[in-house]
């Protein structure tokens, strides 16, 4: 079991680097302000993770929104205690002038281990799953020579994803529209067009990579049938991957790696 404190991403013995150097500190924000959100006037809640090329700017966010963000997880790979996911906070921080955006990750970990004293290891946890797997009938992939990312679109008449990626990373975008993790297990390396659309029902959970919440149980194996809303005939999401792309999401439980906090303070140190 690794021990870790958030902000160094590393097992630490002393505060000596190789060959006796002092260690460098790790990548952190300019200036930041972490404050208690103010009480939802009534009209609803939200919630944003937004900022532009300068600065992050989250507002009405819970530590495990920063958590999943910080250390690149799921909402359901992050187990601590449950006002991890009720007390809301607004925080502004500015990057550093030249610093790669690939390093905001543990400049957020360094800000919640200075601000709530937060402090994490990692272990491996038997969990329900969904492996992705080649169909019956064998997958219909077309194959593409370079990544071009994957888009994602929202509407009354359902969900539209679109992109050429691996299928590693079509796995780990479509965990956050599941109940619980989704694993690459095809075995199929290279770059693939994707174009999935699907009709989500009751039981799928808000967007996670804008909320963080999570959602109810869905049956052992998933669904394989078509949801219909304003006249139009749409697949669910086990369907659509069937039926676009000749995988499968067959649901299964195995080791998934989870982040455990060790300690962390609900009120945030002073600005």
């Amino acid at each position: 079991m690794m021990r870790v404190i958030a902000g160094t991403g590393l097992l630490v013995f002393g505060s000596f680097g190789v060959f006796g150097q002092p260690a460098a500190p790790p990548p952190a924000f300019d200036v930041a302000s972490v404050k208690p959100a103010p009480p939802s006037a009534g009209h609803g809640l939200r919630v944003s993770m937004g900022g532009d090329a300068g600065r992050i700017n989250y507002s009405n966010v819970t530590l495990k929104n920063v958590m999943t963000r910080a250390f690149e997880v799921k909402p359901h790979q992050i187990s601590g205690p449950d006002w991890l996911d009720t007390a809301r906070f607004d925080i502004v921080a500015t990057i550093p002038a030249g610093a790669p955006r690939e390093q905001i990750p543990v400049m957020l970990q360094t800000l919640l281990a200075d601000r709530f004293k937060l402090t994490v290891h990692r272990e491996k946890k038997v969990m329900p799953m969904y492996a992705l797997v080649a169909g019956k009938s064998g997958p219909k992939l077309k194959q593409e020579d370079a990544e071009a990312g994957l888009r994602i679109s929202m509407g009354p008449n359902g969900r539209h994803l679109s992109g050429k990626v691996s299928l590693a990373r079509l796995a780990d975008s479509l965990s956050n529209w599941m109940d619980r993790p989704v694993l690459d297990m095809t075995g199929i390396k290279g770059i693939f067009e994707i174009d999935l659309e699907w009709m989500p029902d009751e039981s799928e959970p808000a967007p996670r990579f804008a909320l963080g919440a999570g959602g109810p149980g869905r049956p052992e194996g998933g669904g394989e049938g078509r949801a219909t809303t304003d006249g139009r005939d749409r697949p669910s999401i086990f369907a659509a991957v069937q039926e676009k792309l000749g995988l499968k999401l067959e649901g299964r439980k195995g080791p998934v790696e989870i982040i455990v906090v060790d300690n962390a303070e609900k009120v945030p140190t002073e600005n």
